[in-house]
């Protein structure tokens, strides 16, 4: 008799696991498509419109970022966008938090609460991070 709950369990588990394995098998696409066609070379994955404006938003350097990390250059990965590589522990983190509730059933989301701080640290950051870059005392975090 425990048969049935236990296959209907792995079913459920194995349609609670898309998305997370969707997410993963994507950043892998992205990360492979970034390693093989180097984002350092002008021009290769197209202009970006703010970069074209002469101001380094928050993203600038993000792919040639992604680039350096799957080449294992920490360092310059870095250079090209701190705010981007200092940020992967904590999606990493939630990634794991979210696919491990996922996988037991239990699903796990911070409080509303806990998510209004996490934006509004998130944006104070970013906005920072983005006057800071493009004026002479952050020079060195332009990309």
């Amino acid at each position: 008799m425990t048969a049935a709950p236990v296959a209907l369990r792995a079913t459920a588990r194995w349609r609670r696991m898309v998305a997370p394995a969707a997410v993963a098998g994507g950043l892998a696409a992205a990360t492979l498509a970034l390693h093989l066609r180097d984002p350092h070379e002008q021009g290769s994955w197209g202009l970006c419109p703010t970069a074209a404006m002469g101001f380094w938003c928050p993203g600038c350097g993000g792919l040639r970022a992604v680039n350096d990390l799957g080449n294992l250059r920490i360092v310059d990965a870095a250079s090209s966008n701190l705010l981007f590589v200092a940020s992967i522990p904590l999606l990493a983190y939630l990634f794991y938090r979210w696919s491990a509730g996922r996988w037991t059933g239990r699903s796990w989301s911070p409080s509303a609460e806990a998510t209004n701080r996490a934006s509004a640290v998130l944006i104070v950051a970013m906005v920072v991070f983005s006057v800071l870059r493009n004026t002479p005392a952050g020079a060195w975090l332009a990309p």
